[in-house]
């Protein structure tokens, strides 16, 4: 039967599979059916083939076999050690060997890299002769899937080197067709439609909308070309006879082949419309992505442009709520009582003996920049960010049912062969189970909870270690906080000693970032390698259990310094006369009078921008290119012994360049720094209302960046499919949740917003804010310091006899002196009230956002609507043309077997 359609469809110029959507208004797509096709034959077969002048491509070339004509879909790489003399030439397996077509030079390369195989009849290690034989099974089953197979051979050597050899793959059209039918792949229907047009007012502002947005929509073409990959089947592809190893990825772990990569194809388009800074200002084109990168990196990019486009809202409100606080600064009366020489309060000393008293107008400074980010427009902008991140994650929630549909995966299970695929690391060690148990006649199929248990305990004690890593890190920094701001209020410099709070806080913020870079690289390698302990059976499954533990190590370790000032400094720190200390001379360090929000703001502002620029000028840019520059410089000295192994008439080829670039690591790094962003933007943001502008300013830059480095600096990775972001969206969700709780904490217990609202409707006796700062600070008698504790000089009266301090305690007067007054508990219970209010407030908006934004939008919904009613009206013709063929046959059997064959074939005609 499939002959006789693959008949009709060539012969009607259609084809039984498409490995795109042509251009379309609407259509449905379905599975391949005959005479409804859209794209012809000859369109999807030119570009399997290769059209140059000439068979040697120059620099950036080399996309084609040795005979200029077909086009190199996949390259795998290993090396070889070379012992005696050969001659370099291109063989083509399952073809002629080319005359008088040059190969391109191979780079010669020492390093650790697994030494393959020799030619036949050169001394071979058993290793090497085992690998030797791995390879062949495998080309052999590619080539009985069908693959073309090209060689390279060396020229005259006469020394003992490691050597890059390359195996170039190429798909013929006929194996493409099959694979999409094995596929299932899908194809748009012959027949289009309309949809109806918006008319009044909402078409009048659609129309509108198109004519703005016109100017920035990527300038490319619809992409044609197919989707389907080489390494679909070289992933499936078994050695069962040499080794019980299925895949590609079995043997890359095994070193049979160093690498496995397809070809960049150096003229496309997005090297102008997306690689380039330039167009920065354009809307990514996700189709062309998704066409060269596949389906998963289409969705990475997708996500973070739906992130960076909804962040221009709440960096514009976010810069709203600064300025508000500028324009008010003036106005507010705290910072004004807090910068009044007139009021003369005499604060007791910020440490023992050395420091003296001081006046709490020497900090204005600090007051008044402190108020810019703690105002009451901050509340409102705290609720707004949570109501903005579940507006984000429902509109992505649409966004991504809209790429489901258009990008044909809406009837696809999320790449269901990878999902199950096993892991190279699990078959070995369940074939060296199931090897140790062959005596007992018993065939192991699966590992049990004892083979695991010694990795689940190195896993959990390696997690509770990198704990206590990060704990002792942030104690350390604070240490040096303690101790530094002691030595430095010995200085008797007094304008020094007024900036003392500041310098501490900027140097220790500064070792902070320094070491969450360091770390942060510590912890992805930990998290992989106890990963690898855990023997997951999927890569799927593999993937997650690392994301899980990165994810939990790096946000505690991003998180932790932030946490400790925003939550926990000056909570137990005692107060004059009775405290705390470490190592028994230090003091615990406190916050200032003006509250500690505008040390949480320095120390977000500074790890976020410092992480980002660093990450993205030294890991991204700075240390690929000197990998790259080591890597040439290693492979030029170790191959001076080669001289003769090179063509110096020939310029590299594609597969060369390629090779030289850096390996594809997967998306999880580009993802976690962007959720760890994520991170700083929701979870503090009521303390740093300008971390969305940061975040928007950076991912504009990011996108191109990381556009860059996947066209540019990275081998291309496999086309992957996948119906979503994965796992990463129950991470983003979880965290908008925790959002919710932490900014209320902040609002409450971190900013200077509840005791004022506290002091102007419970204590004031006009109503207003005057007052306030006299109300925060309690009475301390200077008599009873703790002996060698007092000040040994001051530049104050002698015989002071009060100072004050910020807190809410009885003064030394009273009966029940320097204990928590009646407005401590009033502050407190105001402040766990707001935390409740804040956090049901918050989720219920979220909740209701939710479920006002639908997942699916309207015009989807009527689009597949159409879509069904086209289906039925297709199998209803179908249906029709099937009796009629029927009808005709039965009518043939009426005439006579003897008949002429012309009267019948041209009742035939008349009948149809």
């Amino acid at each position: 039967m499939t002959q006789i359609l693959n008949f009709f469809a060539e012969t009607a110029n259609y084809t039984l599979c498409s490995f795109e959507r042509a251009p379309r208004i609407c259509n449905y797509s379905f599975r391949c059916t005959v005479m409804q096709m859209c794209l012809d034959v000859t369109e999807l077969k030119s570009a399997c083939v290769c059209f140059q002048e000439e068979p040697g491509p120059g620099p950036g070339g080399g996309l084609c076999f040795a005979d200029g004509r077909r086009r190199v879909d996949y390259v795998l790489v290993y090396h070889c050690k070379r012992r005696q003399s050969q001659h370099r030439h291109s063989v083509v397996s399952n073809g002629n060997v080319p005359s008088q077509s040059p190969t391109p030079s191979r780079r010669s390369t020492k390093g650790d890299i697994l030494e393959a195989v020799l030619e036949a009849g050169l001394a071979m290690e058993p290793a090497n002769e085992l690998q030797d034989k791995i390879r062949e099974e495998f080309e052999r089953g590619l080539q009985e899937e069908g693959l073309e197979i090209e060689h390279d051979k060396e020229v005259c050597v006469d020394v003992c080197i490691l050597t890059v050899r390359f195996t170039r793959l190429h798909v013929p059209w006929s194996i493409l067709s099959r694979e999409a039918e094995l596929l299932k792949i899908r194809v748009p229907t012959k027949k289009t439609y309309q949809l109806k047009e918006k008319t009044g007012l909402m078409g009048v502002i659609s129309s509108f909308w198109m004519k703005i947005n016109q100017p920035f929509q990527p300038g490319v073409p619809e992409p044609q070309d197919p989707r389907i990959r080489a390494y679909e089947i070289l992933r499936r592809t078994a050695c069962t006879q040499t080794c019980q190893t299925m895949g590609i990825s079995s043997l890359l772990a095994k070193g049979v082949y160093d690498s496995a990569f397809p070809l960049h194809d150096v003229s496309f388009m997005l090297h102008e419309e997306w690689a380039n800074y330039g167009a920065c200002c354009k809307y990514q084109p996700m189709d062309l992505i998704r066409k060269y990168f596949g389906e998963k990196i289409g969705l990475y990019f997708a996500w973070l442009g739906v992130y960076t486009q909804l962040l221009i809202p709440a960096s514009a409100l976010g810069v709203a709520v600064f300025l508000y606080g500028c324009f008010t600064v003036d106005t507010n009366v705290p910072s004004q009582e807090m910068c009044d020489e007139r009021l003369n309060f005499t604060m007791c000393p910020l440490c023992d003996r050395v420091c003296d008293y001081w006046q709490l107008s020497s900090i204005c400074s600090t007051a008044r920049t402190s108020y810019l980010f703690d105002n009451h427009a901050t509340v409102g902008f705290a609720i707004f960010m949570s109501l903005w991140a579940a507006v984000f994650l429902e509109h992505w929630k649409r966004r991504q049912r809209c790429l489901q549909h258009s990008w044909d995966l809406t009837g696809m299970e999320d790449d269901e062969v990878r999902k199950n695929e096993l892991r190279p690391a699990y078959e070995d060690f369940l074939l060296k189970k199931q090897e140790k148990k062959a005596k007992n006649k018993k065939k192991e199929e699966s590992l049990s909870w004892t083979d695991r248990l010694p990795g689940y305990c190195i896993n959990i004690s390696s997690i509770l270690l990198m704990v206590g890593v990060t704990f002792s890190a942030v104690s350390g920094v604070i240490l040096y906080r303690i101790i530094v701001f002691a030595v430095m209020s010995m200085n008797p410099d007094h304008e020094a000693k007024a900036n003392v709070r500041v310098t501490v806080t900027t140097t220790a913020v500064i070792i902070n970032l320094l070491v969450v870079l360091v770390l942060d690289e510590i912890y992805g390698a930990i998290a992989a390698w106890i990963t690898e302990l855990e023997i997951p059976k999927t890569e799927s499954t593999f993937e997650e259990h690392v994301i899980l533990k990165a994810f939990l190590l790096k946000s505690m370790n991003a998180f932790a310094p932030v946490f400790y000032v925003a939550f926990f400094k000056g909570r137990f720190a005692g107060r004059p006369g009775d405290y705390v200390y470490v190592f028994k001379d230090f003091r615990m360090e406190e916050c200032s009078p003006g509250g500690c929000l505008i040390e949480v703001c320095i120390q977000l502002g500074i790890i976020m921008l410092g992480k980002q620029l660093i990450q993205n000028n030294v890991f991204e840019i700075a240390i690929p290119k000197l990998k790259k520059m080591y890597r040439t410089y290693k492979e030029e000295k170790d191959g001076s012994a080669d001289d003769e192994d090179k063509d110096s008439k020939r310029e590299p080829q594609r597969w060369d360049l390629d090779y030289d670039l850096e390996p594809y690591e997967g998306l999880s790094p580009e993802y976690m720094e962007m959720v760890i962003q994520y991170g700083f933007v929701t979870l503090f943001v009521a303390s740093f209302p300008l971390a969305p502008v940061f975040a928007l300013l950076n991912n504009v830059i990011e996108i191109r960046l990381d556009a860059a480095k996947f066209v540019t600096e990275i081998r291309r990775p496999d086309a992957v499919s996948a119906k979503e972001i994965g796992i990463w969206y129950n991470i983003l969700s979880g965290i908008s949740k925790f959002a919710v709780i932490t900014n209320a904490f902040v609002i409450s217990f971190t900013s200077e917003f509840i005791p004022r609202m506290v002091y102007q409707y419970l204590y004031s006796e006009t109503g207003t804010m005057h007052g306030y700062t006299n109300h925060t600070l309690a009475y301390f008698n200077t008599s009873n310091f703790k002996p060698g504790t007092a000040p040994h000089d001051t530049d104050f009266d002698r015989q002071l006899r009060i100072c004050r301090y910020k807190d809410y305690r009885d003064p030394p007067w009273s009966l029940e002196s320097y204990q928590l007054s009646k407005q401590y508990w009033s502050v407190l219970a105001a402040r766990l009230a707001f935390v409740i209010f804040f956090q049901n407030l918050a989720m219920f908006l979220s909740m209701l956002v939710a479920w006002l934004i639908p997942d699916v939008p309207r015009s989807l919904k009527e689009q597949l609507k159409r879509e069904k009613a086209l289906l039925m009206d297709l199998l209803l013709t179908e249906e029709a043309d099937k009796q009629s063929w029927q009808h005709a046959h039965d009518m043939i059997k009426k005439y006579d077997v003897e008949m002429d064959s012309k009267p019948i074939t041209l009742y035939i005609a008349n009948t149809l």
